[in-house]
């Protein structure tokens, strides 16, 4: 694996990565031997749900309120980081 990520670790690196994948790969074997019948696959330990808002239509911010809680502006407009290459590089 080192080779093929272009790696030049020590013989002592080596040898700490062959142990501790090893050790990877000994936990590996022993979940391989669980009885998993009937046990549906989860992406998360716990069940949990994403607690949506129920959209509802409502009057805007007030400019001036969003003005002084904005962490920065440029006269009556928001400022934010520039995103875009405009010298044509990208």
């Amino acid at each position: 694996m080192a080779k093929l990520a272009h790696l030049q670790p020590t013989d002592e690196q080596l040898e700490q990565y062959r142990t501790q994948l090893a050790a990877v790969l000994g936990y590996i074997s022993m979940l391989n031997e669980l009885d998993v019948t009937g046990v549906e696959p989860m992406a998360h330990p716990v069940d949990i749900t994403n607690r949506l808002e129920v959209d509802e239509v409502a009057d805007p911010m007030p400019v001036e309120h969003l003005m002084r809680i904005a962490p920065a502006t440029e006269g009556r407009y928001l400022a934010v980081p520039k995103v875009l290459d405009t010298d044509g590089n990208g």
